[in-house]
Order: C-alpha cells, then structure tokens, then sequence
C-alpha cells in the first residue's frame, strides 16, 4: 500500500482557521461503516448515537507553551525551540529552527537568560538532546515564556487559547491538542454521564507525530514516533465492563484509540499500563477494543487518515470526505468533526 493512495485535494477554503463559536456547534457526520451511510448532524446531538453502557474513553492530556523564541549565547542570531518530550532531569528532546544552528555545544538563551539551553547531541527518532537551565519550577518559567505551538496550517491568531485545549484537559504534557476532544462543552459531558455512558480517562501525550508527514513511499516502511501515555486501573475498569458486557468502547480521537490497542490483549481487554507507544495503526489491522470513534478530519497522506481508514475502509472514506468538502465542513484542527459507529 503507497502513502500516494491515501491523497485527496483539499480547497484551502476548507481548512479551519478558528474554532466554531461553540464547541459543541460544530458540525458533525455520522457515518456507520457496515452500510456506508452517513448523515449530516451537529456534534451536540452526539448523545442520540450513545447507548446506555456504552464506554467513551478521553485523552486528557494539556498542551504545554512548549514553543519558545531565543537567541544564541555567542552571535544573538535568532531560535525557535519547540519542546518534544521529556527525558530525564533538564534533558529534553527538541525541533530547533533553524536548525543548522543548532548544532551540538551550541549554547541558547530565552527570556534575557530566565531559561538556558545547550544542545548536547541527536536523538534515535532524529531530534536534538538539550539540556536546560533555569531556576525556580519549570511550569511556572515555561508559562512566562512559552507560547501554546499551533499546527502550521492555523494561519490566523487564536485570541482565545483555551479553546486549543479540551474542557477536560489536566496532564500537562502535549504539544498538540487531541483535537476530536474539542467539541465536548462540560455539559455535554454531563449529559452524557446522565444517560448511563461511562467516561474513561487515559493520557497520551501528542508529539510531533501529529505535524510530521509520512515521508515513506510504502505505508508499511513509516516509523511513528512514539508518545508517553498512562490508563489507570479504574480507566481499565470502565472499559473492560462495557466490553464485557458487549456494549461499546467508544475512543474520542485517534490518540484514544492508539492508547486502547496498545494494551488491548487478544480478547480486547485492556490493562493497567505506563509506558510508550509507537503504534502504528494502517489498512489491514484488526481492532480489538475500539467498536466506536470520535474523530476530526485529517490531513492527505497522515498516519491519522491511515488509522480512520483503517477502522472503516478506505472507500468509505474517500466517498465520506468528497461529501464533507461538497457539504462545506471545516476540516483538520479547529474543523467539524465524524463518528463512525
């Protein structure tokens, strides 16, 4: 399978630059994959899809300000780092731009010097290693000079940042939202609970994944990169009772959903488990624990696409997009959003 197979032309017009007025207004396409159909909805009316003893299961990771605006310590030539992840202590994996002058030894201010950084070396997954300096509590220093990292395709400035993160966002750690989540309003999710439907949370950290295109010829051949996630045994609880008990697991986005099959077992039951995943979800692989999902319009060519196409068949697919672009749907990021059930 080519990474080519999974392009399609997309007007600019359709790329959403800000969020709909409210969250939950967002439009919303139900499609069920065993006959191909679909209607065209609002997200609030999610709830009439969701069945007593169904599972959703959200990722409530925060986007960090992991963008930051320096300087070299020697020449004051101008830097952009955006943190990656954590690795241990002061060393973090970064994305410097340009990043021709960040080579390793290369020292770098921010902040008239409240944050120092030096770039000891290059990660496997093709990063920088840098090893930071500062005083005091770092989330306190990245929030004075950080900046929430927006997708490149987001043109326009957001005046209300809050609206990049989901209303159930507590683990910090993400350098992009999952986006899916954005349409949940807090009394949404109190509707939801109301009807019977059991909310699971897990955290998966999103990476630059999200951002990195497949660069492979062959779908098969792309490497993921992997993100730190966490589901607890009352996550676990939740989940495996519905399975059980043959209601839905129902993953609110890909990152969910990532999460769930990484520590499904055979029979679709999930375990305990923090760790990293790589998890790279394409045509031709078999769910175990996903019955339902949540998710945004994605990018030509994105392992996201991959992974949607995956769940409902790539011509379903093609044919469910052509219709949203005909249908005026906001697409990616800030964009309207699908359920395929």
């Amino acid at each position: 399978m080519k990474t080519h197979d999974f392009f399609y032309e997309l007007p600019e017009r359709c790329i959403a630059q800000e969020p709909s007025t409210e969250r939950q207004l967002s439009r919303l396409m139900v499609l069920d994959r065993k006959t191909g159909e679909f209607e065209h909805r609002f997200f609030y009316e999610l709830l009439e899809y969701l069945n007593p003893g169904d599972c959703l299961v959200i990722n409530n990771t925060r986007v960090i300000p992991a963008r930051l605006i320096g300087k070299r310590e020697d020449t004051g030539g101008k830097m952009e780092f955006l943190l990656v992840k954590h690795i241990d202590g002061n060393n973090w994996e970064i994305m410097a731009k340009p990043g021709r002058k960040a080579m390793p030894g290369s020292k770098f201010v921010f902040g008239d010097g409240i944050l120092k950084a030096q770039i000891i070396g290059f990660t496997s997954e093709g990063y920088r290693s840098a090893v930071l300096e500062y005083s005091g509590d770092f989330d306190e220093v990245l929030d004075k000079l950080g900046r929430i990292p927006l997708p490149p395709y987001i043109k326009k400035e957001v005046r209300d940042i809050e609206r990049y993160q989901t209303v159930y966002s507590c683990a910090n750690g993400s350098i992009a939202a999952p986006t899916a989540g954005l349409h949940f309003t807090e009394s949404l999710i109190q509707s939801i609970s109301a009807k019977g439907i059991s909310i699971a949370a897990l955290t998966l950290h999103v990476g630059p994944g999200t951002f990195r295109p497949v660069d492979a010829e062959v779908v098969s051949d792309h490497k993921m990169h992997s993100e730190f996630y966490i589901i607890d045994e009352a996550a676990c609880s939740r989940i495996n009772s519905a399975k059980k008990s043959g209601h839905r697991v129902i993953a609110v986005g890909t990152t969910s959903c990532r999460v769930l099959e990484t520590v499904s077992d055979a029979n679709g039951i999930v375990h305990p488990d923090s760790s990293w995943t790589d998890i790279f979800i394409y045509p031709g692989y078999i769910f175990k624990t996903v019955d339902a999902l949540v998710t945004n319009f994605h990018l030509p060519e994105s392992t996201l696409l991959m992974l949607v196409s995956a769940f409902t068949g790539y011509e379903t697919v093609k044919k469910a997009y052509s219709a949203a672009i005909e249908n005026g749907y906001r697409f990616f990021s800030f964009g309207d959003a699908m359920f395929l059930k």
